[in-house]
């Protein structure tokens, strides 16, 4: 019996009878539509959005298409201009993660199953019979794939970007002094002789033995350059340039400006008191024979290369710089003139060189190949480079090659995406066992900038053998806006505390992936992890190639 058919009946049976129907109707209801949503694979996604626009429930933003929680509203300002390319290259390699309604394949049943609303509910106590499971095998809708894993995070792929370039041992080449500035020192540099070698006058004056007053004889001295002096007897001064050998038996040099010459007694004497040794520079001073000067994996700045030259080097062992290719891919992209018919200038050809120089390479000039597979592939295999860099092409939409030409080319891909904004699709790849690199950074240029500070400056440091840089924070003097997933860079400029207030970075406008106004005058890029940050957090710091040293690091000589 069902609903109020007993023939005993209580008080209120009535109202109990009516809402455990009720109750029955609802959950037989809801296990419809859990069937009919199973059956219909993609529609599950219209099916929710229908049965809250029904419920007068707001769609939820709680998922994004990938399974992810999604952002609030206002965490998607100015976060990714470049969504609609990237999410494009999602739905191209996992399809049925981004089926529509539309898409579910057809079952033999109702349209308002396929569209997710359900049939409606069986009348209490009446029979429905099963739905024949017309499901071919290997269906989509009955055998989906799985979500595809999540990109790896940002700093985990700057560490296999940085392992990567020291798969090997450097390879050592000898250059001339004028060549050497802006390698990287191959080999420990060790003083060839003592500095000074020998005991010099560190100023213009006399040099004197003994206590005083002095006698001299006139004459232009002892001179920087000249051979060995002889001994100079107590109780006598000669004059000295600066740089002059001392003779032996020199007690001091008393500057010129601290002493009084009597000329007519021929006499010297001390304004000031006189301290043995003073002025003088002795031999060894700075360094001995064989002492270390720099380590192995220092930059020869014009320091380092001056410190070498006095140190009695005319050549220097060093690492080759980086031979970096790039290749511009692209139809759409003008060499020169104003933007038009749909055609645009091309920003990453002009900035790549000089920025990978900056870094260190020796780099080639840009070649543009269009979107031509063929080009691509014929310039990859034929490259001698250390690293290949490529812009665009690096989604899965019909004219982006890299992945299918990498694949025919039996390249091993080590990061295929990355959890970054803006550039989340850069990927690093290996040609071969023993052949270049390849650096494959998106089209939009803050995007290309994001990939080339996070896989080809620690890819290209390996190479060249220079040390990892130690991280550093400073304090971020605005909220930040952060994507709910991924680590975001953001274009930021140094800024001095006012009033005895910390020194911090300030977060730069026009920030999104196609743009480049925020980086043209930043000095930096803040690593905003996901979720963000509020004014006054301390965030890491990627410094810019070009940019100052920071003004709270002290050096290491202080």
């Amino acid at each position: 019996m069902t609903g109020s058919e007993g023939p005993h009946r209580e008080p209120g049976s009535d109202v109990r009878a009516a809402g455990s129907a009720s109750e029955r109707a609802r959950e037989e209801e809801e296990r419809a539509v859990e069937q009919a949503l199973a059956l219909v694979g993609g529609a599950n996604r219209s099916s929710r959005s229908d049965r809250s626009a029904g419920s007068g429930e707001p769609p939820s933003r709680g998922r994004d298409t990938r399974g992810h929680r999604g952002p609030r509203d206002e965490d998607l300002d100015d976060l990714d201009a470049g969504r609609s390319s990237n999410t494009h290259a999602d739905r191209s390699r996992d399809p049925q993660a981004h089926r529509s309604s539309d898409s579910a394949p057809y079952d033999g049943r109702d349209n308002d199953l396929r569209d997710g609303r359900a049939a409606p509910a069986p009348a209490p106590g009446s029979e429905q019979p099963p739905l024949p499971d017309r499901t071919l095998p290997g269906d989509p809708a009955k055998t989906s794939a799985p979500p595809p894993p999540p990109p790896p995070s940002w700093d985990r792929v700057r560490a296999v970007a940085a392992r990567a370039g020291r798969g090997g041992p450097p390879a050592t080449i000898r250059l001339p002094l004028d060549r050497a500035p802006g390698h990287v020192l191959a080999e420990a540099l060790g003083a060839l002789t003592d500095l000074p070698s020998f005991d010099t006058s560190a100023m213009d004056g006399w040099a004197v033995a003994g206590p005083g007053p002095w006698a001299f004889e006139a004459g232009a001295g002892l001179l920087a350059g000249r051979g060995p002096a002889a001994a100079l007897p107590d109780g006598t001064a000669v004059r000295i340039a600066t740089g002059a050998r001392v003779p032996p038996e020199t007690t001091a040099v008393i500057r010129s400006e601290h002493a009084h010459v009597d000329e007519a007694r021929g006499l010297l004497h001390a304004r000031r008191s006189v301290v043995t040794g003073q002025d003088i520079r002795p031999r060894g001073q700075e360094c001995r024979s064989g002492e270390q000067l720099v380590p192995a994996g220092t930059v020869v700045t014009p320091a380092v290369l001056g410190l070498a030259a006095a140190a009695g080097y005319d050549a220097l062992p060093v690492v080759p710089r980086p031979r970096v290719d790039i290749l511009v891919l692209g139809d759409e992209l003008l060499n020169a003139g104003l933007p038009h018919d749909g055609l645009i200038r091309d920003a990453l050809g002009p900035m790549l060189g000089p920025w990978l120089r900056a870094l260190g390479a020796e780099v080639s000039g840009p070649r543009r190949l269009g979107d031509d597979a063929g080009a691509l592939r014929s310039a990859l295999t034929s490259s001698d480079a250390d690293l290949i860099v490529t812009t665009g092409g690096t989604a899965a939409g019909p004219v982006d090659h890299v992945h299918p030409v990498l694949d025919a080319l039996g390249a091993e891909l080590l990061v295929d995406g990355v959890a970054v904004r803006p550039g989340h699709p850069m990927l690093l790849a290996r040609l071969s066992p023993d052949g270049p690199y390849l650096v494959g950074l998106p089209g939009n240029p803050l995007a290309a900038v994001s990939g080339l500070l996070t896989l080809a400056e620690p890819l290209l440091a390996g190479i060249a053998g220079r040390p990892a840089q130690d991280p550093y924070r400073a304090l971020v003097h605005a909220e930040v806006h952060g994507h709910p997933h991924d680590t975001r860079l953001v274009p930021v400029v140094h800024r001095p505390g006012r009033a005895g207030g910390r020194d911090h970075v300030a977060p730069l406008r026009y920030n999104g992936p196609a743009m480049l106004r925020g980086i043209a005058a930043a000095d930096g890029l803040a690593v905003v992890p996901p979720g963000g940050v509020r004014s006054g957090t301390e965030v890491e710091i990627l410094d810019l190639p070009w940019a100052p040293a920071t003004p709270w690091t002290e050096g290491c000589f202080t």
